[in-house]
């Protein structure tokens, strides 16, 4: 009934949203914004609900009263509550709503402009249409501490949990599948979900699944996620369009105003994170296995906030994080990243990340996928310590398929797709020579020759042979399609297809594409070279006419349906973002390591949507195989789940810090992990993996849930490292309505569980405090120091009883003057079989002035 009940509440508020937002904007929203309107993002200086509250939990209602805002707040006593209590704090949140409206009434009095949102749980603020001229008059108004434009953001498994050691590792440790993950509420702020998938199921199951008491969001109601597309599964769901709405570039029909999924990507993250066990992989008619979450008894929560056209804004993306933080999510999963660096004062400093850092002061852990622009140092596009960032890795599962040529040559390709019958030879015969009425090919028709249109083709020349087909950019621009080419064979009765790659497909990794009919695709320039002057060479011509007499080359095609495990992994994926992290648009380095680890993000099967529309190759199809850093943070959303299960009184950064301190630094072989580092042939330019790739390494769940020690930080300590950034007050009082005091806190300072100094000046201490959340233990403590510095350590062993403290220090000398980074680490051996290894590096040393 509790479903039910909130959805009912939320049909009217999705009304009165509908009827504003897109009313305004049929009353010339978009025509404003010709006449130089736009979407800005205005913070006010009074303290948002959840800093009022906790400060009046902390302090006392008289601490808080002087906080911030003044005399006139309204009484505040339903604030005090824990984070998972009840009712809601919604007394204050009215009131700075109402502040805000009055305003914008007040200095914008008798002009046009349109409210899109009114942000007050994490950050107290609103986003809003309107000229330059209004966000001039706005931002010299005393309560209203910054005015930014919008900005755009975007989009950066039924293996993985066997790769990652869950079934027999920290799923027992859980009690097995049907209870890992249970309680704890995992919100995406992504594409949408398709609530009709299995995955997202909550009857397979008569064991008792209660929707988690904490949790307090809705689920919308519209035409195309109608009532009870929410269940103890799915518990929530809701969608933010306001901004794109007002720009004109939401496409009702196809991005839809509700939280259903028209792109994909949304139900495939939420399946990675917390998709039901043992859901079966059918994909083309071929049985792939069956596939679960990582956390596949953990809950979800959907918050709509990128969509298939424009992938999304700030203003929406800052709306669904603070309503998922007021709903009292666990954890937030965001596999997008901004367009572009966030300018200003430092990178930390934007809408998202300063929401995200109020959403940790609630308890809430935050993952965020590192972005997919690697392997360019500098390349990361998330900055801030207080969010866990995870690169991209390969496991080790592949589908290969093979064509053998008749010179017995025999090239790899990929594709989800069966072989030629037995060990008979078909004639190759390319699109472009097998045109009707023997004509040739126009070479602007790029279409023909990808096979895109069998009416210009003769089915009685290509019958029983292998269609060869170019694939273009245009196959990753979307214009053309696998799907399509596949069409084209069957209706001139191919006996297969074999796609070659046009040389200008460079920095795509081609995932294995599901065929029907034999079929794969060559994903190498070089070898697509190869192939096509073996298929040119064995053409016989006509001397005078040079016309094309017989096709001599033959092939058959090997499937790849069954996976091949065993391959050396895990590897960083070349599209990966690399640090080091960057502190500013000048590309200052931060004190700060990112990314935090490597998890599965390479060829990665997952839900899919029936509306899907991000990958044409799995259009009607229930899963898809995907790969990007997007994919790789929900392995570790619902890796934290487990954790938070085990631990729920752990703090966010010590549920990363257990994540991070027991990654592995080899691979399945026990060689160093690898990193690909160029876009062509990136396996041809692998290298051992540095911390600016893996972070702390690849992720470890069952040695994360006995991490032994963990390195706990606290807002507090993410507040005064903000602080000690020159220059940096009003904007942190501007975003938190809390006033810094004076400090000298670097990144290297923070108590996380890695140690990063971006400029060595001749010398530095730094300390480490060490928190055990097991028994107690004896540990020693061993290094190795980066090159070009010499560390001492105190002390090297210790004793510590369980749930105490630890202070380790760390005084580092600089021998040379470098400015390459060097890279050591520190290792923390318990007596009782713990382990935490934590990287150190420095990147800039000084010997003297």
């Amino acid at each position: 009934m509790g479903v039910v009940r909130r959805e009912g509440q939320w049909a009217a508020a999705t009304f009165l949203y509908a009827v504003v937002v897109l009313g305004a904007v049929a009353a010339g929203g978009v025509r404003a914004f010709e006449d130089g309107t736009a979407v800005y993002i205005v913070i006010m200086k009074q303290a948002p609900v959840l800093h009022r509250r906790l400060d009046l939990e902390r302090f006392g209602s008289s601490r808080a009263a002087n906080a911030g805002g003044g005399g006139d707040t309204p009484s505040t006593s339903v604030l005090r509550k824990p984070r998972h209590g009840s009712p809601k704090p919604m007394n204050y949140g009215s009131y700075l709503v109402r502040l805000q409206n009055s305003l914008l009434k007040r200095t914008l009095r008798g002009e046009h402009y349109i409210k899109l949102y009114s942000y007050r749980y994490l950050i107290n603020g609103f986003a809003v249409v309107m000229t330059p001229q209004q966000a001039d008059k706005l931002s010299k108004r005393k309560e209203v501490a910054n005015v930014m434009l919008d900005y755009s953001v975007r989009t950066a498994t039924t293996h993985t949990p066997e790769f990652l050691g869950l079934p027999q590792g920290a799923w027992v440790q859980e009690g097995g599948p049907q209870f890992a993950g249970q309680g704890v509420v995992v919100g995406l702020i992504d594409t949408g979900i398709d609530p009709t998938h299995p995955t997202f199921a909550d009857d397979l199951s008569t064991d008792s699944y209660p929707v988690p008491a904490h949790y307090s969001g809705i689920c919308e109601v519209t035409n195309d996620f109608p009532s009870g597309s929410c269940n103890r599964k799915l518990v929530g769901a809701r969608h933010f369009a306001a901004s794109a709405i007002t720009r004109g570039v939401f496409n009702v029909s196809q991005d839809l105003a509700s939280p259903s999924d028209s792109d994909g990507h949304g139900t495939h993250t939420a399946s990675i994170a917390a998709g039901n066990h043992g859901i079966s992989v059918v994909v083309s008619g071929h049985n792939f296995g069956n596939a679960s979450g990582m956390a596949p008894r953990a809950h979800i929560a959907v918050y709509k906030a990128l969509y298939k056209s424009f992938g999304g804004f700030a203003a929406d993306v800052v709306a669904a994080i603070d309503q998922a933080a007021e709903d009292n999510v666990d954890i937030i999963s965001l596999s997008i990243t901004p367009n572009r660096r966030p300018p200003g004062l430092a990178t930390f400093f934007n809408p998202i990340d300063m929401a995200l850092l109020s959403a940790v002061k609630a308890g809430i852990f935050v993952v965020q996928a590192a972005g997919n622009t690697g392997p360019s140092p500098k390349s990361m596009s998330s900055y801030s310590p207080w969010i866990f960032t995870v690169g991209a890795s390969a496991h080790d599962r592949v589908y290969n398929n093979y064509v053998v040529l008749g010179n017995n040559l025999t090239i790899l390709g990929v594709g989800l797709a069966p072989g030629t019958d037995g060990d008979c030879m078909y004639t190759l015969i390319a699109a472009p020579h097998a045109l009707k009425n023997n004509t040739a090919a126009s070479p602007t028709e790029m279409s023909l020759g990808e096979c895109q249109d069998s009416s210009h083709l003769d089915e009685d020349l290509i019958r029983g042979k292998i269609l060869v087909c170019s694939y273009s950019i245009r196959f990753v621009l979307g214009l053309s399609s696998v799907k399509q080419a596949l069409d084209t064979a069957k209706n001139v009765s191919a006996a297969g297809v074999i796609f070659y790659l046009d040389p200008f497909v460079l920095g795509f990794q081609l995932n294995p594409t599901p065929m029907r009919m034999p079929g794969l695709i060559i994903p190498s320039s070089d070898d697509s070279k190869v192939f096509l002057t073996y298929y040119n060479d064995s053409l016989v011509r006509d001397e005078a006419s040079d016309r094309i007499v017989s096709f001599g080359g033959v092939a058959k095609i090997l499937g790849g349906l069954k996976p091949n495990y065993g391959n050396p992994a895990p590897k960083v994926m070349f599209y990966s973002a690399r640090g080091p992290d960057p502190e500013d648009n000048s590309l200052s380095n931060a004190d700060i390591l990112k990314p935090n680890l490597v998890a599965p993000g390479s060829s990665i099967w997952g839900a899919w949507s029936s509306l899907g529309l991000d990958s044409a190759e799995f259009a009607g199809e229930k899963f898809a195989m995907l790969s990007g850093t997007s994919m790789a943070a929900p392995h570790v959303a619902g890796l934290a789940a487990l954790i938070k299960q085990k631990f729920p009184s752990f703090s966010p950064a010590a549920i990363g810090s257990a994540l991070s301190t027991t990654t592995s630094l080899s691979d399945r072989q026990g060689n160093p992990i690898m990193a690909q580092r160029t876009y062509n042939n990136p396996d041809s330019t692998q290298t051992p993996a540095t911390p600016f790739d893996m972070g702390n390494g690849f992720v470890s769940p069952t040695a994360a849930l006995d991490p032994g020690l963990i390195f706990d930080c606290s807002y507090d300590d993410f507040f005064s490292f903000l602080c000690g950034i020159n220059g940096s007050g009003p904007v942190l009082t501007n975003y938190t309505g809390n006033n810094c005091v004076a400090s000298t806190m670097s990144g290297a300072d923070l108590n996380l569980p890695s140690i990063t100094i971006a400029v060595l000046n001749q010398s530095r201490t730094i300390t480490r405090t060490v928190t055990n959340v097991a028994a107690d233990e004896s540990y020693t403590i061993s290094y190795i120091a980066p090159y070009g510095v010499v560390v001492s350590v105190a002390p090297t062993q210790f004793f510590i009883p369980s749930g105490q403290k630890q202070l380790v220090t760390f005084v580092v000398n600089a021998t040379m003057n470098s400015s390459s980074a060097s890279f050591g680490n520190v290792r923390f051996y318990g007596d009782k079989g713990h382990r935490a290894i934590i990287p150190f590096l420095v990147i800039s040393k000084v010997v003297s002035s």
